[in-house]
């Protein structure tokens, strides 16, 4: 077993990311760091008891990106000969992205990133998931942090999916949250497995592709940079409290899914949508 897997393997037993019996949705967009995630799943896999993946591909309908990437994920999953849903975003709201987009495209990763949390939450429902493992990497959570930081929202800076003790919504783990992505590209090189894929063309709005950026610059000159941000996440979490901050998980009061609020963003987003 190479290095990156035993650290993986460590990190979901130290922090208890998967049991015995689990069924384990996973997020696979058919990326990098989806892929590694699912490939080392599968490694790990013969030894948990009774454990059972599940991939998810959301289909967002992004014209010239997304099929690549869906090719790339259906490859993935026949070779390793796991189960397989495929969920579009045409067929739960209504219209792909790229129609739902029209007229706001400087809204790209926002809109995007509430739909797919919703769809993904009816996929791991569809899969009967205990789990639902997504491949953010150490570049990602530490980007996310700065974000949350600059944008003064501590509630969701010290926000945690990763365990819900009342069984209101299905757990969210990130085996790959300490692993950088340099470090994914390089055991996807040595795999074999390495794919030359197309970047999404909304990126090209983001807040986070600028942050991406200025880490990266920062973490080359300053080496650590990123688990410094994550270790203050975690100091900051234990100095003021989740529930402080982020106050109790409630029901939306239009579709009674959980919430900080009054209204889930999902179904604020459709209101401002008008769907």
């Amino acid at each position: 077993m190479s290095d990156l897997e035993q650290r993986v393997a460590e990190t979901i037993r130290s922090r208890k990311m998967i049991l015995p019996g689990d069924r384990v949705a996973v997020a696979l967009s058919g990326g990098k760091d989806s892929t590694v995630l699912l490939m080392i799943l599968c490694r790990l896999l013969p030894a948990w008891d009774d454990v059972r993946l599940t991939a998810l591909t959301i289909d967002e309908g992004i014209h010239g990106y997304r099929e690549d990437t869906i090719h790339s994920a259906e490859r993935l999953v026949g070779k390793y000969g796991i189960d397989h849903i495929r969920i579009s975003f045409a067929d739960l709201f209504g219209g792909s992205l790229d129609e739902i987009l029209k007229d706001r495209q400087s809204e790209a990763c926002s809109v995007c990133g509430i739909l797919r949390r919703k769809a993904l939450i009816v996929a791991a429902r569809r899969a009967g998931a205990t789990r639902l493992a997504t491949g953010h990497n150490l570049d990602d959570e530490a980007q996310s942090v700065l974000m949350n930081l600059l944008r003064g929202d501590l509630p969701r800076l010290v926000r945690d999916s990763s365990h819900s003790s009342s069984g209101q919504f299905i757990p969210r783990i990130k085996p790959l949250g300490l692993v950088s992505e340099k470090e994914i590209a390089t055991y996807l090189m040595l795999q074999g497995a390495w794919v030359d894929l197309p970047e999404c063309p909304y990126t090209l709005h983001a807040l986070r592709r600028e942050v991406r950026a200025m880490l990266s610059t920062l973490e080359y000159q300053y080496p650590g940079t990123m688990l410094h941000l994550m270790e203050s996440k975690r100091k900051i979490k234990g100095y003021c409290g989740e529930e402080t901050l982020a106050g109790p998980i409630r029901s939306c009061r239009e579709c009674g899914e959980p919430c900080s609020g009054e209204i889930c963003q999902f179904c604020q987003l459709r209101q401002s949508l008008g769907r």
